[in-house]
C-alpha cells in the first residue's frame, strides 16, 4: 500500500530500504536516477506488489530499463506519478475547452463585424437612392443578414454553453486533484508540502498585519514500540486514530497537517499561546481517553498519548526558526515524561 510505504520511509527502517534499493540498482546496472530509485525502493518494500512482478517480467525478457521504460512504470504504478498524469491530462482538456470557447467568440465577432458592415452599406445606399424599389431591396437584404446573425448567435450560444459546462466540470476535477495532491493518503490530513505552503502564507500575512499566530507540533509517544511490537499496519491504525481526533478538533481557519512520520502540526492564525493551550490540551485528553484495540486480532493496544510543543510567531523570524522553537518545546515535553504539552513561556 502507498500509505504503508510512505510510513516506512519515515521510520528507522528507511535506511535499510534505501541501502537495499541502491544495492539492487548497482547489481542490475541501472542508474540510480530519482525515478529508478523510487521504483526499486517500492519493490524492495513490497516484493510481491504488481510493480515488482512487472519489473521481474521485464528483466526475465532481458529488456533494458531505459528512461522511457522507467517513466512508463512510474506513471502506472507510482501514486504520485499517476497524480501528475491526472493533473496534466485535466489541464490539457481544460486548455482545449477554453480554446474552443475562444474560437466561438472570435466567430461571433466576425459575424458581428460583417453585419455592421452591411448596415453601413445599407445606410449609404438609402442616402443616395431612397426609392421604394431600393428600400424593398434593402429590407430584404437586412432580413437575410438578421437571420444569418441570429443563426450564428444561436450556434455561438450553444458552443459557449457546452464549453462552459465542460470547463466547470474540468475545473472541479482539477480542484479535487489538487486537493488530493495536498493530502496525506494515510491520515487524510494536509501533507508536508501543503503545510509548508500554508505556514509561509500565514507568516507573510502576520508580518503584514501584525496579527499573531501559533504553531503546534505533536508527536505520538513511543510510536516505534507500536511498529516494532505490532507491525506497520497497526502503526498505521494508530496514526489514523490520532488524525481522526485532530480532524474533529481543528477546523478552518486553523490548519492541521501530518508533519512527517508520527508527527503532526497545527497552524493557528490569529491565535496566541493562551488561545492555543486549551485546544492542544483537549486533543491530548481525547487521544488518551480510550484504550484502542488492534483491528485484525482485537488485541488491546493500550492508551495512546501525545507530546506537544507550542510556539508563537515572532515578527521578523523565518518559518525555520519558528519550527525549531516549537520542536524544542516538543522534546522538552518528551523529557518531562510525555503525555503533556510545553509552551515556550514554560521552557
Amino acid at each position: 500500500m502507498a500509505e504503508d510505504f510512505e510510513a516506512r520511509l519515515r521510520s528507522p527502517e528507511a535506511y535499510s530500504l534505501a541501502r537495499s534499493a541502491l544495492e539492487q540498482l548497482e547489481d542490475q546496472r541501472v542508474w540510480p536516477t530519482p525515478i529508478n530509485y523510487e521504483i526499486w525502493a517500492h519493490v524492495t518494500a513490497d516484493p510481491d506488489s504488481p510493480l515488482a512482478k512487472e519489473l521481474a517480467r521485464i528483466r526475465e525478457k532481458g529488456e533494458v530499463i531505459t528512461e522511457d521504460v522507467a517513466e512508463k512504470l512510474a506513471s502506472i504504478y507510482l501514486p504520485r506519478q499517476r497524480l501528475s498524469e491526472h493533473i496534466r491530462d485535466t489541464g490539457q482538456a481544460l486548455s482545449r475547452e477554453l480554446a474552443s470557447a475562444e474560437q466561438a467568440i472570435r466567430s461571433a465577432q466576425a459575424t458581428s463585424e460583417t453585419f455592421s458592415s452591411r448596415l453601413e452599406e445599407t445606410s449609404r445606399t438609402l442616402s443616395t437612392d431612397p426609392s421604394s424599389d431600393t428600400l424593398r431591396g434593402v429590407v430584404a437584404d437586412l432580413s437575410d443578414a438578421t437571420l444569418s446573425m441570429r443563426a450564428q448567435n444561436a450556434e455561438v450560444e450553444r458552443a459557449l454553453a457546452a464549453s462552459t459546462s465542460e470547463v466547470a466540470m474540468l475545473r472541479e476535477q482539477l480542484k479535487e486533484t489538487r486537493k488530493e495532491a495536498a493530502t496525506d493518503p494515510l491520515t487524510r490530513l494536509a501533507n508536508r508540502r501543503a503545510f509548508d505552503e500554508e505556514i509561509e502564507s500565514v507568516r507573510s500575512g502576520a508580518e503584514a498585519t501584525g496579527e499573531p499566530f501559533c504553531l503546534v507540533l505533536l508527536d505520538i509517544d513511543h510510536f516505534k514500540k507500536f511498529n516494532d511490537t505490532w507491525g506497520h499496519q497497526t502503526g498505521d491504525q494508530v496514526l489514523r486514530y490520532v488524525a481522526g481526533i485532530i480532524r474533529k478538533r481543528v477546523s478552518a481557519p486553523r490548519f492541521a497537517a501530518r508533519f512527517g512520520g508520527e508527527e503532526f502540526a497545527f497552524i493557528l492564525p490569529g491565535e496566541n499561546l493562551f488561545d492555543a493551550s486549551p485546544l492542544v490540551n483537549a486533543i491530548l485528553k481525547d487521544v488518551s481517553s480510550t484504550s484502542i484495540r488492534r483491528r485484525s486480532t482485537n488485541d488491546n493496544l493500550g492508551i495512546i498519548t501525545l507530546s506537544a510543543g507550542i510556539a508563537a510567531f515572532r515578527s521578523g523570524e523565518s518559518v525555520h526558526d519558528l519550527v525549531e522553537r516549537a520542536d524544542t518545546n516538543l522534546y522538552t515535553a518528551k523529557r518531562r515524561g510525555r503525555n503533556r504539552m510545553v509552551i515556550e513561556s514554560e521552557v
